[in-house]
């Protein structure tokens, strides 16, 4: 992205800071007016001639940035431990982790330790947590009953 005095174009198509379209303006026009409205002048391609510039706040090119980093990310999988035999508050908070997880853009996988004949009961208790977490996440997998665990990963809606 290049931005104000590093634009080497003679004129440039200017979009003004709510979106309005101020035309094709000389170069040296366009840094005048980002000074007078104390903004940057960014140019968002340099593919076109004349390129395309907008009248940008310091503030939101830098918000830009960072919310295009955000979406190159993946999300992260990550994983919660329980018991069968769990009380009612730790349940609850477990449940918050895991929301707080989904509401954040990671996937979580919710993962129930197994001993014995417990294996109904872990399907239980993992079937009244997606229940409960519905609203911000949405089942990737089906609940995976295997050996000593029991399992199932929710994305982010």
């Amino acid at each position: 992205m290049i931005k104000n005095e590093k634009i080497k174009a003679a004129e440039v198509e200017l979009t003004g800071i709510h979106g309005e379209n101020l035309g094709v303006v000389p170069t040296t026009e366009a840094l005048e007016l980002a000074r007078k409205l104390k903004v940057d002048l960014v140019c968002t391609s340099l593919f076109s001639s004349p390129p395309p510039c907008r009248l940008i706040s310091s503030g939101t090119v830098k918000e830009e940035r960072q919310q295009a980093r955000k979406k190159e990310q993946p999300a992260k999988l990550k994983e919660i431990r329980l018991t069968p035999n769990i009380e009612e508050h730790d349940y609850d908070t477990k449940r918050t982790q895991a929301d707080k997880l989904l509401r954040a853009g990671n996937s979580v996988a919710l993962v129930v330790r197994v001993q014995g004949k417990e294996g109904a009961k872990a399907k239980v208790l993992l079937e009244e947590l997606i229940q409960d977490l519905k609203e911000v996440g949405i089942k990737k997998t089906g609940i995976q009953l295997s050996g000593k665990q029991a399992m199932v990963q929710l994305d982010p809606r």
